[in-house]
């Protein structure tokens, strides 16, 4: 049987935005639907995910209003990230059977005309280099997010004091060990003993408060971590734990807006810093990034992790949740930060 014909034998379940949710998402704001999956046209690909990308960004595609990127349409393919195989090919470039990347969707196959393949970005990817979970962890975007957000704008010289919030998450993993193979003092905040105590004792990190143990225990954590001030602040969660590192900041500071997922499910106005006016009094930088603007420079940010992946100077820890149903529970991780490490939804072996 060729692998067209194959695919007329298949089915692609997908998971659709059925409507905007208020608040925290729920199992009614999403649509199971199902479809044929399609031959590709002359130059185009069929591919099957395995495994897809879970992020807090997702929240904000959810959003109707001006962004980075448009939001997601209601009744559109709820949009992901994911890694799979070519099982139909038209293109030359790409042979069945081959590993990708791609904008795949919430969904289990994806057929991409030769005119879409930039703009889904499919690529090929080296399992050698990194598992499939690693492609989508420290090879994939929350990796090149953490690589992008560190080395350009926070700009690490050795003995600076770095600290990463959601430092068990999927960016900040990737943000303070890079941090500490730059040769930088690293604090993390995370949720909960058992995450601080991993980013210590496996990723290597110099500290880690529990941001949970008590409302005092990021201010107090800051000041016995942080004696000397904080050089670089990679944010991911926003909010009251910004304010505490912005009173801790350095004379020419650099602060990385990335996320803020304390505030994306709020149904009131999102709470800005209080203790802005630190960055005036220290001359400090704050700034907001999109991994997409670095997308013609991954390869650098592959290439070199992939090199700290092979020696053993970085780790990367994956939370895997199985099976397409289960996908509105398993986002929810995310924001209630039950998820450990980099949340991944396997869909195939």
């Amino acid at each position: 049987m060729s692998n067209t014909s194959i695919l007329s034998t298949l089915t692609n379940h997908q998971v659709r935005l059925a409507s905007r949710p208020v608040g925290l998402p729920t199992r009614a704001n999403w649509a199971f639907a199902s479809e044929a999956v399609a031959e590709p046209a002359e130059g185009g690909v069929t591919l099957k995910a395995l495994a897809l990308s879970l992020d807090p960004a997702m929240r904000g595609w959810m959003n109707e209003g001006k962004s980075y990127i448009p939001p997601v349409g209601i009744g559109e393919v709820m949009r992901a990230g994911g890694v799979g195989q070519v099982i139909a090919s038209k293109n030359p470039a790409y042979a069945v059977g081959d590993q990708v990347s791609a904008g795949f969707g919430i969904q289990q196959y994806l057929t991409v005309a030769q005119a879409d393949l930039k703009r889904t970005a499919v690529s090929k990817i080296d399992l050698k280099l990194g598992s499939l979970t690693q492609w989508l962890n420290v090879l994939g975007m929350p990796g090149m997010t953490g690589y992008f957000g560190l080395m350009d704008i926070g700009q690490p010289k050795p003995g600076e004091t770095v600290v990463v919030s959601g430092a068990a998450g999927a960016v900040g993993q990737t943000v303070g060990q890079m941090a500490k193979i730059k040769g930088c003092r690293v604090v993390g905040i995370a949720g909960g003993a058992a995450k601080c105590d991993w980013v210590v004792k496996e990723l290597g990190f110099d500290a880690c408060i529990d941001y949970k143990a008590s409302p005092s225990a990021v201010r107090e954590g800051l000041k016995a971590h942080c004696p000397n001030g904080v050089d670089i602040y990679f944010d991911n969660v926003g909010g009251e734990i910004l304010d505490h590192v912005l009173a801790k900041i350095t004379r020419g500071a650099r602060i990385i807006i990335c996320g803020a997922i304390s505030q994306y499910n709020n149904t009131t106005a999102i709470q800005g810093p209080k203790n802005y006016l630190s960055l005036l009094m220290n001359r400090g930088m704050m700034k907001g990034m999109v991994v997409f603007d670095y997308a013609d420079r991954y390869h650098v940010a592959i290439a070199e992790m992939a090199g700290y992946l092979k020696d053993g100077r970085m780790k990367s820890k994956e939370d895997i949740v199985h099976g397409i149903d289960t996908f509105p529970e398993a986002l929810l991780k995310l924001f209630n930060g039950e998820n450990f490490g980099k949340l991944v939804l396997k869909l195939a072996d």
